[in-house]
């Protein structure tokens, strides 16, 4: 019980680590994380805050790995989406939490705008990172990459970076069509799509694997 009250504490504070480094990546004026690009454009062009508009992309990838799974999943598979429900709204509520604690950051240069943009980047590896390591919920992003792949019988990592593209490009579509410009999605959003892999990578490998905590996570 002690240790999987750890996992999902870890879990929890991954979540919010990871909603405070796409709030700074946003507040470099840079653009966004391909993962947030669509939710933000719509945060900008209608009276849904940042939180509602990721909620209602949540639910929607919520019911494309139901789809996935037709005919092929398992009371396993179906529980593990449910459980998505709960720590959706929660990252939801996060990310509000953080765009009202940071509404008054803004970077004065473009160089302030690259070190909002580098912090954002390395805040959101290290939630990615407390995210996944106590292998207890799949955000629904994930889950629909997942199951997608499972479907398809393509590679996760093709499979993901086929999302982030569809994802930006229906960000920027939506833009285009509610205010005939691109906004949100500048060249801040190709930095994170690249940069924050790799950090992950980088934490996770270098960092990480010397902390106790992850070995209680791996009992």
């Amino acid at each position: 019980m002690r240790n999987w009250i750890i996992r999902y504490a870890v879990f929890i504070i991954g979540l919010y680590f990871l909603t405070l480094g796409v709030v700074l990546i946003i507040r470099s004026s840079l653009g966004t994380s391909p993962i947030s690009s669509f939710s933000y454009v719509l945060s900008l062009n209608t009276p849904l805050t940042l939180g509602m508009a990721t909620f209602i992309l949540n639910m929607l990838l919520i019911a494309g790995q139901f789809w996935f799974l037709r005919g092929i999943g398992t009371r396993r598979d179906y529980m593990e989406i449910m459980m998505q429900i709960p720590f959706s709204l929660l990252f939801s509520a996060f990310l509000d939490i953080n765009m009202y604690l940071f509404r008054d950051m803004t970077p004065e240069s473009y160089a302030g705008a690259l070190a909002f943009l580098a912090a954002g980047c390395l805040i959101q590896a290290f939630g990615v990172v407390l995210e996944i390591k106590p292998n207890v919920v799949a955000m629904s992003g994930e889950g629909f990459v997942k199951y997608a792949a499972r479907r398809f019988g393509k590679d996760f990592g093709r499979v993901k970076v086929m999302v982030d593209v569809g994802l930006v490009l229906l960000a920027v579509v939506t833009s285009l069509a509610m205010t005939h410009s691109i906004i949100g999605v500048r060249e801040g959003t190709l930095v994170a799509a690249l940069g924050v892999g790799l950090l992950v990578s980088f934490i996770n490998t270098r960092l990480i694997s010397h902390i106790p905590v992850h070995r209680i996570l791996r009992r």
